[in-house]
């Protein structure tokens, strides 16, 4: 049997968190070798959860470690440097630290040079000043990219979840993998019960919003909203919302801990182990599985075309081409 290309390839997870990027990447049949992260809780959910390679406790901001990441000679590194300071749900801040990880990430990747990275964040990342400085220092790197905002629902999530994905290729093309994402991206978004079938045992539910100008219910026939890092109950005060898809008082409740975790493509299988507090948001802040999935299938495709000598003629994408693409993605959302 022809051995695909990238069966050896061995990659990275770094602020692997959850494990969503890991799973989805040994999904498309990587080979993760190690992951790294600085939380104890979520180390330890990984830990329990994927047993194919370790993960590690280490400061990512440190500049030593890079030498320890390099002893697994990766092919490539993935990572989704922890959002807080770019996200709609935390302080939009990015004075206050964490956005700092984005520069890290791209420090790493200038300092060790794999032929490939992936990294991924919350979609305002992409106008952050963060993301301008890793973008020069992946650009000085000799690095080649294609960066794209993504919605989980058209890529085989059953959730409105935007992110924001730059993929590097040492020496490589500029916007060499949009063709593989645009081509491989579902006409309409992915609903509860298109992923689900018939398990689910309710057909309404229930996600606290940021204030009562949103509506709080959802119905499974359409994609979850945003899986956040909090969850909770509804409030006896909850007015209604003209959006409701049913009035709250019908039973409604919020989904569980177990449930969100699948919302974001987790196996059933995953242990969730840890505080309620911790796990919640372990699992909003995690990667979806099959979202992950999704970006490392397209990179395996668009490695195959190049192996075969196939490669779609409209691989270098201009500025405009780019803007058609997240017009179409917003297209199929106005029309679910």
């Amino acid at each position: 049997m022809t051995k695909k290309p990238d069966e050896n390839m061995k990659v990275v997870d770094l602020f692997a968190g959850g494990g969503g990027l890991s799973l989805g990447f040994m999904n498309a049949g990587f080979d993760v070798v190690a992951a790294f992260d600085h939380w104890d809780s979520a180390i330890r959910f990984y830990r329990e959860n994927i047993t194919d390679h370790p993960i590690f406790k280490e400061d990512l901001n440190d500049p030593d470690c890079a030498s320890r990441i390099a002893a697994f000679r990766p092919d490539m590194i993935v990572g989704g440097p922890p959002c807080q300071d770019f996200s709609s749900a935390g302080s939009r801040d990015e004075t206050k630290g964490r956005a700092n990880l984005t520069i890290s990430f791209s420090e790493i990747i200038s300092n060790l040079k794999p032929a490939y990275f992936v990294m991924e964040n919350v979609e305002r990342a992409r106008k952050s000043k963060a993301f301008q400085v890793a973008r020069d220092n992946f650009l000085a790197s000799g690095y080649q990219l294609t960066a794209m905002v993504l919605d989980a629902s058209l890529c085989g999530v059953p959730q409105k979840r935007k992110r924001f994905f730059v993929y590097g290729e040492l020496d490589g093309e500029m916007n060499s993998l949009l063709p593989y994402i645009m081509k491989n991206q579902a006409d309409r978004p992915m609903t509860l019960r298109d992923y689900f079938g018939d398990r689910l045992d309710f057909d309404h539910y229930y996600r606290h919003p940021r204030s009562y100008k949103r509506r709080g219910v959802f119905s499974v026939d359409e994609p979850s909203p945003t899986i956040r890092g909090v969850n909770r109950p509804v409030p006896d005060g909850y007015p209604g919302h003209a959006g409701d898809t049913t009035p709250v008082t019908n039973g409604v409740r919020p989904l569980t801990t177990k449930e969100r975790s699948l919302v974001q493509t987790f196996p059933e299988s995953f242990e969730l182990v840890g505080t309620k507090t911790d796990l919640e948001q372990i699992v909003g802040n995690a990667v979806p599985v099959k979202l992950a999935e999704f970006v490392a299938r397209a990179i395996r495709e668009l490695h195959w075309d190049r192996k075969q000598g196939v490669y779609p003629k409209n691989a270098n994408l201009d500025a405009q081409q780019l803007i058609l693409f997240e017009q179409r993605q917003a297209y199929a959302l106005q029309c679910s």
